[in-house]
């Protein structure tokens, strides 16, 4: 007998309804029942109720490679769970699944045990150096011995998508809040292990990075990247500890900055802009008004939506481990939901997170689509440039 996770609620529950089906953006990509939420809730039911009979019948009810990537090929939005008549919380049954693959032996896949252990070595997925972790600090940003405020880049962030994390910081400074980063004492919130099943890292690296921001003395850290903001917010509290201090997305975070007029805009930016609601921070954070309020605040901005938005929004595709193990499907995912920004006619596609960023451009580009990518740090970056004074005759 297979020893099975503690799911068998779900796996009663589930009413083979097939809603999930409509939603799933992994199936969009792949059209085989057998990776719908329906189709694998249907065979994790057939390997716990296994019997002889299968065996007489020359049923196959095992865990083969074949249900291992069903499994994986999956972006972990969690849209499936909004539509879901019975209310099962996909987002973290599809993590204890691959949790207890991992534990039998049968998973991850490859590419995500290399990604392990290159976090495991250099304390990131891209297996760069920690020391190179903020090369990216933009030499107008002054880094103070005491920052009131620990800005926590992310590792796309700190080593893909350097203009977005320079930018947050510029940005941060320019409403004056004394910000610094940790450096080479800032480790990978540990989500793309997490996601993947690998749940090893993250006491680790939640105890490391809670306390390298408690022994700055910071009053609340500020994150770009939206996994970081779901990991450190709602997981490392599952593993090892809830911070000890507050945790503001940068989206929050710069919307209270406004509120307080202590970020002043400069420049009007006459764009059209529509919003793209990262998974992690959106439907798994429950984040979704404060982006759409930076946004509408910025002056000469026509802010315009997408018809899926918020709980409902489309997955970019590059989430749960996904776009590392199936690019070319993540990438095509990142293009329908690119085609939908265009649809509205929106000159700018804004999004509050890196990896977004990076796989809707990669969509952006593959479908020739003119529509600008670019994370809402980058926005406000553009319309709080320092007024130049008239030089005197």
């Amino acid at each position: 007998m297979v020893k099975m996770p503690e799911i068998k609620r779900e796996l009663y529950a589930c009413l083979q309804c097939g809603y999930c089906i409509r939603v799933c953006p992994s199936y969009e990509q792949t059209p085989w029942e057998s990776i719908t939420p329906r189709g694998k809730i249907y065979y994790l039911n057939q390997i716990a109720n296994r019997s002889p009979m299968d065996t007489l019948l020359r049923r196959k009810v095992e865990i083969d490679d074949e249900f291992v990537e069903a499994i994986y090929r999956c972006t972990g939005c969690a849209q499936c769970e909004t539509v879901c008549h019975v209310s099962i919380e996909f987002g973290d049954f599809w993590e204890k699944v691959r949790e207890w693959l991992v534990d039998q032996g049968k998973g991850p896949l490859p590419v995500h045990a290399k990604l392990a252990e290159k976090i495991r070595a250099t304390r990131n997925p891209y297996g760069e150096p920690t020391s190179a972790r903020d090369k990216w600090w933009p030499k107008e940003v002054p880094r103070p011995e005491n920052p009131e405020i620990i800005f926590f880049a992310g590792c796309t962030g700190s080593y893909r998508a350097t203009d977005i994390a320079k930018a947050g910081a510029i940005v941060l400074h320019r409403a004056g809040v004394n910000v610094d980063a940790l450096g080479a004492d800032e480790w990978c919130c540990s989500s793309p292990a997490l996601r993947t099943g690998q749940i090893d890292l993250t006491t680790e690296h939640a105890e490391h990075n809670l306390l390298a921001v408690e022994n700055r003395g910071a009053k609340a850290m500020v994150t770009t990247c939206a996994g970081c903001y779901k990991t450190t917010t709602t997981d490392y509290g599952k593993y090892f500890s809830n911070p000890t201090f507050p945790v503001y997305h940068f989206s929050q975070f710069v919307n209270d900055l406004i509120k307080d007029k202590k970020l002043k805009f400069t420049k009007e930016l006459n764009v059209k802009v529509t919003y793209h609601d990262p998974c992690h921070l959106g439907r798994h954070a429950g984040v979704f008004e404060e982006p759409r309020e930076v946004i509408q605040k910025i002056p000469g901005v026509e802010f315009v939506e997408m018809p899926r938005n918020r709980m409902g929004s489309r997955c970019c595709g590059a989430g749960g481990g996904f776009k590392s193990a199936f690019n070319d499907a993540a990438v095509n995912i990142a293009a329908e939901r690119v085609r939908e920004a265009v649809a509205t006619g929106a000159d700018v596609l804004a999004t509050a997170c890196p990896f977004c960023v990076v796989n809707l451009q990669a969509g952006a580009k593959k479908i020739g689509a003119k529509i600008r990518v670019v994370d809402i740090s980058q926005l406000l970056l553009e319309a709080t440039e320092p007024v130049e004074e008239e030089t005197k005759a």
